[in-house]
């Protein structure tokens, strides 16, 4: 089995999405993987060159590790490993330096830290938003919205407001369809005065049925018929109200979220 690593000498958030995305592109299903943040001595580095170099005798198979180190040292201490050490930095910072002639100032937790005080608010502000509006809580502030998620239960609608939440600094609710609003086709008054605002997701019946079935396996609530019916009866909503919309079947939030950004023209806050 090979083993994958993703490094940073900070929380790694963008190890773990520069690997994800580069790993996604091979069919590579028999692997482990193990995040390590906060790698920023010669110490911490050198323990893991020897846990790679360890995995490597025992398997025989090298790792491959995916990180974003900002000191140099530390990253040749990793190119010197039995691994394949491919770094965010080693990639793009001469090249950049080279460019703006200038050194790079190898500040450690510069993207994800609390440097700009703004944008860290910004994103908590955004969060407690998405919270206090999940699930049609507190409508009342539909109007500080700069979108309102709609769809039946467990389409990614609370994963989504968060991700545009704590990503872009977007305020996002979202709104669950359940049955009155189904039965009748129609949505409450207070969410059609909102009705540019709102995007809609969708997905497929039998992967709804499979996610639903996960939380509660027997009942209404999972069965085919049900899940069918809904999710008709909420397309049929979006289209009545010309509501844009997503399936979300086979997409990642990441994804979902740029579409929901690129089909609205919703401004990033950060």
């Amino acid at each position: 089995v090979r083993k994958i690593y993703f490094l940073s000498d900070h929380s790694g958030v963008t190890a773990e999405t520069f690997g994800h995305s580069l790993i996604t592109q091979f069919d590579i299903k028999d692997f482990r993987q193990e995040t390590l943040p906060f790698i920023d001595t010669k110490d911490k580095t050198k323990n893991i060159v020897c846990k790679i170099n360890q995995d490597f005798d025992e398997s025989g198979i090298r790792p491959i590790i995916f990180g974003t180190l900002v000191r140099e040292d530390l990253r040749l201490l990793l190119k010197a490993s039995h691994g394949l050490y491919l770094d965010i930095f080693d990639v793009f910072l001469k090249s950049i330096e080279k460019e703006l002639k200038q050194k790079s100032t190898q500040k450690v937790g510069q993207a994800h830290g609390m440097s700009d005080i703004d944008s860290y608010m910004s994103r908590i502000e955004a969060t407690n938003f998405a919270l206090t509006n999940d699930d049609g809580g507190f409508n009342q502030n539909y109007d500080e919205a700069d979108v309102i998620l709609v769809g039946v239960s467990r389409t990614g609608k609370t994963p989504t407001c968060l991700y545009l939440a704590l990503q872009y600094g977007i305020y996002a609710a979202n709104f669950p369809l359940t049955d009155e609003e189904l039965d009748q086709g129609i949505l409450p008054k207070f969410l059609e005065a909102q009705k540019k605002k709102i995007f809609g997701l969708t997905i497929e019946p039998k992967r709804l049925r499979q996610i639903r079935k996960e939380r509660r396996a027997l009942g209404k609530y999972s069965s085919t018929q049900q899940v069918r019916y809904e999710l008709r009866e909420a397309e049929k909503i979006f289209k009545r109200y010309s509501i844009p919309y997503v399936d979300t079947t086979a997409i990642s939030i990441e994804e979902i979220s740029s579409r929901i950004l690129d089909q609205t023209g919703i401004e990033r806050k950060i």
